[in-house]
Parts: C-alpha cells; sequence; structure tokens
C-alpha cells in the first residue's frame, strides 16, 4: 500500500508531533516572498493569479508552473516570470507535475486545473506540509475523503479559491463555531438561460451556452454554469470544505454576480462578502492571506445604483442541480459518479454529439447504474472513476437525445 493509500488511515499528526501553529508560519513567511506553484497555469483562474502576482511581485515568487498543452503560452509565463520549474504535463507526464506539487520552495500550490489530473498531487502537496489553494471542484467532489484526511495529517491546510466557497470562509472568519452557523448560501449567477422558456431549451447552441453573462471561464465549467450543475459540484464541495450537511447548504440565484456567497447564523442574521465578478479578489485574499493589500480589480462604487436581485433556482428547468443533491444525499460513491457523468456529457454537447437537453439525462441514467461503495484508495477510486467514464460514453451513444 502506497504512501497516499495510508494518507485514509491515519492517526492525527498535529497530536503528535511540535508543529508550529499555521498563524505563527503565516507571520513567519510574510517576511520573505511566499513561493508560489501553480498547476493549470493557462486557464482562466491561472491567468488571474498571475494578474495577482503581478501587482504583489514584491510578496509573491513564481517558482513554479504548469499546464496542459498550452506549450506557446507555457513558455510566455516562464519568459516573463523568469520560472525555474515548469511543466508541459501531456508531454511530461502526470509525475512531473506531481513533483513540481512538492517543489521544495514552495510555500502553496494554486490548483486550477481541469478534472482530477491534479488529486495525486493535492494529496502528495498536503503530504510534504504544504498550503493548497484549491480552484478545482472535482478533487474534492471525487476524493474529498482523502484530501480531507490528508489535511489532517499535514501542517498545510487547504484554502478555498472558488470564488463562492472563498466568500464562505471569509464570512466565517471569526465565527467558525458550527453550533452558530445556521445555513451556507451558495449564490448562483443562473447562467445565460436563467430567463430563457424551458420549452426552448431543447433548441440551444453550444454556441449560445458558451456566453456566460458575468464570467470568462473555460468551456466545461461554461457549460457546467449554464446547466448549474456547476453549483452542484459546488454544493458538494462545500460539504468536505465546511463540515456541513447537505441540508444546511441553500442555493441563491444572484444574476449580478455581487454577492458571492453568504452566511446565515444562529441568530437568524447573514454576513456577505461583495465584490465585483473577477477571480483575482478570492486568489489574492488566499495568497497573501492573512494579510489585506490593494486589489488588481476596483472596488464596488456605491455612488451609482446598484441593483442586487435575489431568488431560488427553478430545478425543474436545471435538473443538473437537483441531481448532484440527490448524489450527495445517496452518499458513498455517487457524488463521483455524478463529475463523470457530467463530464462526458458535458463533452459529447460540445462535439454537438448531444441536445443540452441530453446532458442531465446522461448524468440521471449514470446514476441509476451506479451502485458501488466509495474506494478507500487512490489508485482504486481512480479505477472506478474510469469505470463510470467508459459507461457514460455507452449511454451517450444510446441517448435519445443524439443529434
Amino acid at each position: 500500500m502506497s504512501s497516499i493509500d495510508n494518507l485514509v488511515y491515519f492517526e492525527d499528526k498535529k497530536k503528535s508531533q511540535n508543529i508550529i501553529p499555521y498563524k505563527v508560519l503565516s507571520e513567519k513567511n510574510n517576511k520573505k516572498k511566499k513561493g508560489v506553484v501553480i498547476l493549470g497555469a493557462t486557464g482562466s483562474v491561472g491567468t488571474s493569479t498571475l494578474n495577482v502576482i503581478r501587482k504583489h511581485e514584491d510578496r509573491l515568487n513564481l517558482i513554479g508552473v504548469a499546464a496542459y498543452s498550452n506549450k506557446k503560452s507555457l513558455e510566455a509565463i516562464v519568459d516573463e516570470f523568469e520560472v525555474e520549474s515548469s511543466v508541459l504535463f501531456e508531454r511530461d507526464g502526470i509525475s512531473e507535475l506531481e513533483k513540481l506539487a512538492v517543489h521544495p520552495d514552495a510555500d502553496i500550490i494554486v490548483v486550477a486545473t481541469t478534472g482530477t489530473v491534479a488529486l495525486r498531487a493535492v494529496l502528495l502537496a498536503l503530504a510534504a506540509d504544504k498550503d493548497v489553494a484549491l480552484a478545482n471542484k472535482e478533487t474534492l467532489v471525487v476524493g474529498g475523503h482523502l484530501v480531507m484526511a490528508a489535511e489532517k495529517m499535514s501542517a498545510g491546510r487547504v484554502f478555498p479559491l472558488d470564488s463562492e466557497h472563498n466568500a464562505i470562509f471569509q464570512c466565517l472568519e471569526g465565527n467558525k463555531k458550527k453550533e452558530n452557523i445556521k445555513k451556507l448560501l451558495l449564490t448562483a449567477s443562473g447562467g445565460p438561460f436563467l430567463n430563457k422558456p424551458i420549452s426552448e431549451f431543447k433548441n440551444i447552441t453550444v454556441e449560445e451556452a458558451l456566453c456566460h453573462p458575468n464570467w470568462s471561464m473555460g468551456k466545461k465549467i461554461t457549460i457546467d454554469s449554464a446547466t448549474m450543475a456547476n453549483k452542484g459540484l459546488e454544493i458538494i464541495e462545500a460539504c468536505w470544505l465546511f463540515d456541513v450537511n447537505p441540508s444546511e447548504i441553500e442555493v441563491v440565484v444572484h444574476p449580478q454576480s455581487i454577492v458571492h456567497s453568504m452566511v446565515e447564523f444562529a441568530d437568524n442574521s447573514i454576513i456577505a462578502q461583495m465584490s465585483k465578478p473577477s477571480m483575482t479578489f478570492a486568489i489574492q485574499h488566499i495568497l497573501m492571506y492573512p494579510d489585506r493589500e490593494e486589489g488588481v480589480h476596483e472596488s464596488i462604487d456605491f455612488s451609482k445604483v446598484l441593483e442586487l436581485d435575489f431568488r431560488p433556482p427553478n430545478e425543474e428547468k436545471f435538473p443538473c442541480l437537483r441531481l448532484a443533491k440527490e448524489s450527495l444525499i445517496a452518499g458513498g460513491f455517487y457524488p463521483a459518479a455524478y463529475n463523470a457523468a457530467n463530464e462526458i456529457a458535458v463533452a459529447a454537447f460540445l462535439k454537438n454529439e448531444i441536445s443540452f437537453n441530453g446532458i442531465p439525462e446522461i448524468i440521471s441514467k449514470v446514476l441509476e447504474h451506479t451502485n458501488r461503495e466509495l474506494p478507500s484508495t487512490y489508485d482504486d477510486l481512480m479505477d472506478a472513476e474510469t469505470d463510470v467514464l467508459i459507461e457514460s460514453e455507452k449511454i451517450v451513444r444510446k441517448s435519445k437525445f443524439k443529434i
């Protein structure tokens, strides 16, 4: 059994070893440049992270970058920031990506990849006592039990980099007693089809689904936002990050994407985190944590009229959200199956193989066939995910929503 496999069966090292408290580590690190590694440096989150580093080059030092296949953009980053360690993991392999995650000069690893490709790298980074800034939903949706076990063994910490989870993290500062927390309120823009009649969903094109009203993101996450599968994944992720039950999380549609999420407390008061819709706010908060510095983008201008709308989600129009909740309540391997089915369905939609309505249909059928236990080791988990991906592809080929 590998060291990663053993992460599931652990005794808390923090109880038995003389580890310096995280607050002291942060204060110590503030005296020098914080070493940053970005896994997924050429995507939208990676690009925003680079903007934060440019803004605060006196505090942040980019020491390693990895990208999947965008060689030209990766080389441009290496040249601009004079980065010594770079990995094009389509060419160099996943093992090189994992080596980068435990770079001896790294203080924090920004995980901005897609899928579960960086799950093992996250586990290794935590085993090496690195902080992990997580913008990748699949890592926790599929392997949350492994990641949280690894964090308990580590002097490092998992920080949420998604704007919604980072907002909750900020709202909970100084208010972390579980008995004081009534509900986490995850906001959702509603995507491009918030006001589109459900009768027209069958005719939605790929081009329409890729036109998000507020955010500039990769194709996969943009489609996930259009179906609200993205918000379903965030619910699952929030359960792991904040150790809450599914019943303690509520989704609130907020088209302006100004309020990034909220926390309702036992006294019925609510704390919200607000900023313009840019990932640089959440990224800078974590990279500079616990300090605050001047931001990359300007603040909200309250001298101008600002309208903030909130409404409940329509799960009839967006069944992917309901299916995510059902998979979470079912527990075990169901959330991982949900994620894998969605990945294949979105890929098929982007290739014009199925209609927009085919995405939730594929997920639903895959969940109906899911009956396995949650694997307790990394290798078994990846094998199980592969099985679901293959099964999902078979269901796509038989789908009544094929184009």
